[in-house]
Formats: C-alpha cells, sequence, structure tokens
C-alpha cells in the first residue's frame, strides 16, 4: 500500500496537532500551578496582616485595661 500525498500531510497534520496540543495543556498546567502559588502566598500574607491587627487590638485592649485598674479616667 503505497502512501500518497495527502495521507503523508494528513498524518503529519494530526502529529504537529497532538504536539501542539500537549504543550498547550503541560503551559495552561503550569499557569493553574502558579495562581495555585499566588492564592496560597496571598491566603498567608493575609494571615499574618489579620495576626498584626488582632496583635494591635489586643495590645489596645490592654492599655484600656490596665489603666482602668490604675484608676485613669479613659
Amino acid at each position: 500500500m503505497p502512501f500518497t500525498t495527502a495521507t503523508v500531510l494528513a498524518v503529519a497534520a494530526l502529529v504537529a496537532i497532538a504536539i501542539l496540543a500537549r504543550t498547550a495543556l503541560t503551559a495552561w498546567n503550569g499557569w493553574l500551578d502558579l495562581k495555585r502559588a499566588e492564592a496560597v502566598r496571598s491566603a498567608d500574607a493575609g494571615n499574618h496582616v489579620l495576626g498584626l491587627i488582632d496583635l494591635s487590638d489586643i495590645k489596645e485592649r490592654l492599655r484600656k485595661l490596665e489603666a482602668i485598674a490604675a484608676g485613669v479616667d479613659l
């Protein structure tokens, strides 16, 4: 069974499409991994900022309680 030019071109086109699809899928997975890493980083940063806010709120409450205990009128 001899291969015609059309058959060779069709097979080459299918191979090229398969290679492009595989490359696109790999790029997509890499992009998703990047976005997941960014989400984790921003969540960690958000928790750190909230921790600092909570800490400053606790310190302010402690100052008020100490002032009340000392008899200072706020």
